[in-house]
């Protein structure tokens, strides 16, 4: 059985005409689908021959919700969700001025071992569908009952270590029959896999990249972030200028800082002089404490000291505004607390 959500406009249009139908039937089921129709039957323009074919060959696959928790602090919403085969994934709901912003995530856990990401304590256990990962949209305007205009990929996964699966999703989320979400309304936050950056850039896409940077010098990235083994911070920033060439977008660095490993005032500038040349915005971001870890976040003083002085070398920087911070809203957090109660 296939998941219909994976299945993008032109692709439902080759199944109908290989399965006897008229292509035009596939706009219609489309139509039906994001308008959040769950059964076939419900499908009254559909022939009823028709709609037995796709009983028997599709599901309208969306996730069900196990948990919501809505945060006092700022009407952020984390989601867990689970999937058809049990499995457990997380996103998170975000309320701006201008719209409403969703992360979401790509795998079921990660294999990347970031030290201050809860996401891949428990490695990776398979990757997202495309039409997984645009569910994750379509359960989360259900459910506030309002439309989502922004997109992180920032939650649990690395998106490129789920290239193919992503690149569809960011096809069928900016489709014009579906969600029509613009590629510049969204963001795909990487560790740093220098190939896959290379083959996104070739795809001449108008969404935003973001690179996990988290440190100046490879041996400091090390520390904490055991991609930077594979590749260097050269090879890293090599790439990033080739996205730029073929593109024309900036790229986002973010950096947690981590109290006493990364946050000093040598650090900053040895930052910014990394990126000096480089046309960017660095987002840092207090790292957030997970109790499997020491890593501890810096002092106010000590982020607002380090964001001065990238400033002071004309970086554009901000301190990143936490969200849901009382209710685990970082990702990995969710699915693992909830896992260790079911234990």
């Amino acid at each position: 059985m296939y998941n219909i959500f994976d299945f993008t406009l032109e692709e439902l249009q080759n199944w109908m005409k290989e399965n006897g139908e008229s292509a035009f039937r596939a706009k219609q089921v489309i139509s039906w689908i994001y308008k959040g129709v769950k059964e076939f039957d419900e499908m009254k323009n559909i022939p009823v021959a028709l709609r037995e074919k796709l009983k028997e060959n599709f599901l309208i696959s969306l996730p069900t919700i196990v948990e919501v928790y809505e945060s006092k602090v700022d009407d952020t919403k984390k989601m867990l969700l689970s999937l058809k085969d049990n499995n457990l994934i997380e996103c998170v709901i975000m309320k701006y001025k201008h719209g409403n912003s969703i992360c979401v995530s790509t795998q079921v856990g990660c294999r990347m071992g970031c030290k201050f990401c809860a996401s891949t304590l428990g490695g990776r256990i398979r990757d997202l569908s495309a039409g997984e990962i645009l569910s994750q949209v379509m359960v989360a305007q259900n459910y506030i009952g309002e439309r989502i205009s922004n997109i992180v990929l920032m939650g649990s996964g690395e998106p490129l270590d789920n290239f193919e699966n992503v690149t569809k999703f960011l096809k069928l989320v900016n489709a014009e029959y579906g969600l029509n979400i613009g590629q510049r309304h969204i963001t795909l936050s990487t560790c740093g896999i220098v190939p896959k950056i290379k083959e996104l850039a070739d795809l001449d896409l108008s969404i935003t990249l973001a690179i996990s940077l988290h440190a100046f010098s490879d041996e400091k990235r090390k520390v904490i972030m055991p991609i930077a083994n594979k590749y260097s911070i050269s090879e890293i920033l090599d790439a990033c200028k080739y996205y730029m060439d073929k593109t024309g977008r900036r790229i986002t660095y973010e950096y947690s800082l981590v109290s006493g490993v990364n946050d000093s005032r040598e650090d900053a500038k040895s930052l910014a002089t990394l990126l000096k040349s480089m046309n960017c915005h660095v987002n840092l971001i207090p790292v957030n404490e997970i109790k499997e870890n020491t890593l501890k976040r810096p002092s106010r003083k000590t982020v607002e000291d380090f964001e001065n002085i990238l400033k002071s070398y004309g970086i554009e920087v901000t301190i990143r505004r936490e969200m849901g911070t009382d209710i685990n809203a970082a990702c990995g957090q969710l699915r693992r607390s909830y896992l260790e109660t079911q234990k």
